[in-house]
C-alpha cells in the first residue's frame, strides 16, 4: 500500500475504531474540580449570553467542535454534519489532520464540504508538526485554503507516532518549522496536542515561537495509545500501546499549567457535558473543546447532533446561572473548589 492510500486507510480505521471501541483512557479531572455555587444569582436564566470572542471571530458559545475525521470516503457524511450544526449555532470546528487530502487531492472533498455547509463558521485547518517540518509552509497554506479557514492547528502526538506503525519517531526541527510558521504564515496559529497535555514549560516555549492559541488536548479523553492498540497487528506494538495507557497530562492539570504561559486557550480532553465546558471556562479555557462525544451523534444522524449540541448549551446555561454568571467573562472569573489527586498534581507543578 502507497504512503497516500496508507494515510486515508488509516483515518477509516481511527473513525471505525472510535465508533466502535472503547477508546477512553483516565481521568481528566473535572471530577476533582467544583463550581463554587451561587444561592443568590441575581440574574435571569433566559437572559444568559453565551457569545464569546477567540482569535477575532465571536462564537455563538465557548462549545468547540474538536477535529475529528476526513481523509477518507466515508468520513464525507460525518464531516457534513458536523459542518451543518456548527454552523446552526456559529461554534468553532476544527478538521482532522488533511495530510491524506494533501498527499492524494482527490480526497479534498471530506474536508471542503466542511466549508461549503459551514459558509460562516469559524473553521481551523489541521496539519501535523512533522508535515509541517517536512513540506513547510505551503502545505500549511494548502491545508487553509483547501477548507477556507481562519486558523490552522498544527497538532503534535509524538505518543501516537511512537507506536503506531506507519509512525515518524525523529522529532527533530519541528519547533524550527513552528517558529518560522509562526514569523512567516498570515493566520493565527494553534498548537494541538492530541491527548498527552501540555505542560507549563512547553506551553511557554509554544508561545515564545509565537502560536497564537494553544489546544491543550489533555490526557483522560479519547487514548490514541488505546486507539492504536487496537489496530496494531504487531503484538509487540499492541503490548507498547497497552503500556503507555496511562501517559500523559490530565486536562485540568494541563489547563491550569497553560493559563501561565498566557493568550488563548482551547480545553480539549475528557470534557463530556456542558458542566464541563463551564469549570473549563472559569479555570481559564476561552473554549472547551469536545470530539467524540459529538463524533458518536454525528454518525447517527444530524438530528442526534443536534440534540447533544443543544443539550450541552443547556447544562453550559444551567452552570451559568447557578454561578451568577450573566456573560461567558463572568464564569471565566467564578470561583473553583479543585481537591483530590488534581489538587495535588496542580500544587506540584512547575
Amino acid at each position: 500500500m502507497t504512503g497516500e492510500l496508507a494515510t486515508s486507510s488509516r483515518k477509516r480505521d481511527h473513525l471505525i475504531i472510535c465508533c466502535e471501541n472503547p477508546i477512553e483512557a483516565g481521568d481528566p479531572g473535572f471530577k476533582d474540580v467544583r463550581l463554587v455555587h451561587d444561592a443568590l444569582p441575581e440574574c435571569d436564566m433566559d437572559a444568559i449570553e453565551t457569545r464569546t470572542r477567540f482569535l477575532g471571530a465571536t462564537l455563538g458559545s465557548p462549545l468547540f467542535i474538536a477535529a475529528m475525521t476526513g481523509g477518507h470516503p466515508d468520513t464525507l457524511e460525518v464531516n457534513r454534519r458536523l459542518a451543518r450544526v456548527a454552523d446552526r449555532y456559529n461554534l468553532g470546528m476544527g478538521v482532522g489532520s488533511q495530510r491524506a487530502a494533501l498527499e492524494k487531492p482527490e480526497l479534498e472533498e471530506s474536508f471542503t464540504i466542511v466549508r461549503e455547509e459551514a459558509p460562516h463558521a469559524f473553521l481551523c485547518a489541521n496539519l501535523g508538526i512533522i508535515q509541517l517540518r517536512d513540506h513547510g509552509i505551503e502545505w500549511a497554506e494548502r491545508a487553509v485554503e483547501m477548507i477556507d479557514a481562519q486558523a490552522i492547528a498544527i497538532h503534535v502526538n509524538s505518543l501516537q507516532e511512537a507506536i503506531q506503525p506507519e509512525g515518524d519517531h525523529n522529532a527533530e526541527g519541528c519547533l524550527a518549522a513552528l517558529s518560522t510558521l509562526c514569523e512567516e504564515f498570515s493566520y493565527p496559529v494553534i498548537v494541538k496536542e492530541t491527548g498527552s497535555g501540555i505542560s507549563a514549560g512547553t506551553a511557554r516555549i509554544i508561545r515564545g515561537a509565537g502560536a497564537s492559541a494553544i489546544d491543550i488536548g489533555g490526557y483522560g479523553g479519547t487514548s490514541w495509545a488505546k486507539v492504536e492498540r487496537l489496530r496494531a497487528k504487531d503484538s509487540r506494538l499492541a503490548e507498547l500501546g497497552e503500556a503507555f495507557l496511562s501517559w500523559g497530562i490530565p486536562t485540568v492539570v494541563s489547563l491550569c499549567e497553560v493559563r501561565k504561559a498566557g493568550g488563548p486557550i482551547i480545553a480539549t480532553g475528557g470534557l463530556r457535558s456542558g458542566i464541563d465546558v463551564a469549570k473549563a471556562v472559569a479555570l481559564g479555557a476561552d473554549l472547551g473543546g469536545m470530539a467524540l462525544p459529538l463524533l458518536k451523534p454525528a454518525m447517527e444522524s444530524e438530528d442526534a447532533l443536534i440534540t447533544a449540541v443543544e443539550a450541552i448549551h443547556r447544562e453550559l446555561e444551567v452552570a451559568m446561572f447557578l454561578t451568577g454568571s450573566r456573560t461567558i467573562r463572568d464564569l471565566s472569573n467564578a470561583r473553583t473548589y479543585i481537591t483530590g489527586l488534581t489538587r495535588q498534581m496542580i500544587e506540584t507543578s512547575d
